[in-house]
């Protein structure tokens, strides 16, 4: 084996070694890590519901019918009529004429890019997208080129220049370090200006949570016929696991025919399947939920501001406070971790050298009280 010291001494010096806690329980405001017990702000379960009782019930009850391993892909006999049943109701869910499962987010972006591009096309992609869909435009083999965050006169720049191949822009809804909104109104427009480019929407922090029915981004915009391929996830707003693909029925045929990471993997579990139609029941509803992540957020942000501390420009759920440095941010959540508070830091190369941060983010099923607390421990801190 090759030496590797060398390099896992270069991360703990630089303060950017990772360490996993192991929790107890289900997800919610309250977790006991490590054997002690935290008031949870990490978790990207936004409407509170990876611990609804009405959805574990609901698969619970599905195992009794499908069992706990979907044995297959599903194009051997993986596929049941859970996964059939939930693919059509979030094609309806999202307005779409077709949606497809994936096993993961990450697989769902890898496989759609790389079935749709290729060596002689382009991926355009803003510099801050997530990390799955820059490892997808590589394995696609496609051109890459990076245009500035949200910035729309940079994208229009890189379109300028001509070219017979396909190009297709991809990019975060939610910016999940950020929390703020790509600009999809203003790159639906690039879009009437130059041919033979679409775009990829990857809305996996904003579906569930952002619009009046939680269609995320292109709801929130109202730009959902615009936005060709949308991708979104299932274990955030939805509590449960898994993502999905919508579009068109040329697109979800094009991938169930050609994404490598559809093709050659196994199917997520039925009772996941059945669990998630559940879930999609209560999302569609939950402006209650919606509406009362909104009020904790304007809540934190007021009390953070006044403390001083330096917030993104962000209206989500996701609500970073940028501290700089690496050492500063981990100094910062270990401090808050001493007041049973977890937050995690978070630093390069997830985001830009100089702006390592806590990403603080919020649930429904958090309450007044609890960001009280979190602002109590921070102006400790400060």
């Amino acid at each position: 084996m090759f030496e590797l010291g060398g390099f896992l001494q270069q991360q703990y010096e630089q303060d950017l070694y990772r360490r996993r806690i192991s929790c107890e329980g289900m997800q919610g405001p309250l977790q006991v890590c490590d054997g002690k017990q935290f008031l949870s702000f990490c978790s990207n379960d936004y409407l509170g519901l990876a611990a609804d009782p009405r959805i574990a019930k609901s698969m619970r009850d599905a195992t009794e019918q499908y069992g706990v391993g979907s044995g297959a892909a599903h194009l051997i006999n993986g596929h049941t009529t859970a996964h059939h049943a939930l693919e059509e109701e979030l094609a309806e869910f999202t307005g779409r004429e077709r949606a497809l499962l994936f096993s993961t987010g990450y697989m769902a972006n890898l496989g759609v890019v790389s079935a749709l591009v290729g060596r002689n096309d382009e991926v355009i992609a803003d510099k801050l997208v997530h990390a799955s869909l820059i490892d997808a435009a590589k394995l696609s083999s496609a051109k890459l080129h990076r245009y500035q965050h949200a910035d729309i006169s940079s994208l229009s720049a890189r379109l300028e220049k001509q070219t017979l191949s396909k190009r297709l822009i991809v990019t975060d809804g939610v910016f999940s370090m950020d929390g703020d909104i790509a600009p999809l109104p203003d790159m639906v427009n690039q879009l009437d200006r130059h041919k033979n480019t679409a775009i990829l929407l990857d809305d996996a922090h904003g579906i569930g949570v952002l619009g009046k029915h939680g269609r995320g981004c292109v709801e929130h915009f109202n730009c959902n016929n615009e936005i060709d391929i949308l991708m979104g996830t299932l274990g955030k707003a939805f509590g449960t696991f898994g993502a999905f693909v919508a579009g068109s029925e040329e697109l979800i045929e094009t991938l169930i025919q050609s994404a490598r990471s559809y093709i050659f993997t196994t199917a997520m579990p039925g009772a996941i399947a059945e669990a998630t139609r559940t879930s999609l029941k209560i999302v569609n509803t939950a402006n209650d939920r919606r509406e009362k992540l909104k009020s904790l957020i304007f809540q934190f942000r007021k009390g953070a501001q006044q403390l001083g501390l330096t917030l993104a420009d962000s209206i989500t759920p996701i609500q970073p406070i940028i501290v700089g440095s690496a050492e500063q941010a981990v100094k910062m959540s270990k401090g808050l971790a001493e007041k049973n508070i977890l937050v995690s830091a978070i630093r390069p190369p997830t985001v830009p050298a100089g702006t390592a941060r806590l990403r603080v983010t919020f649930s429904a099923a958090h309450d007044e009280t609890q960001v009280d607390k979190l602002l109590l421990a921070l102006e400790s801190l400060a």
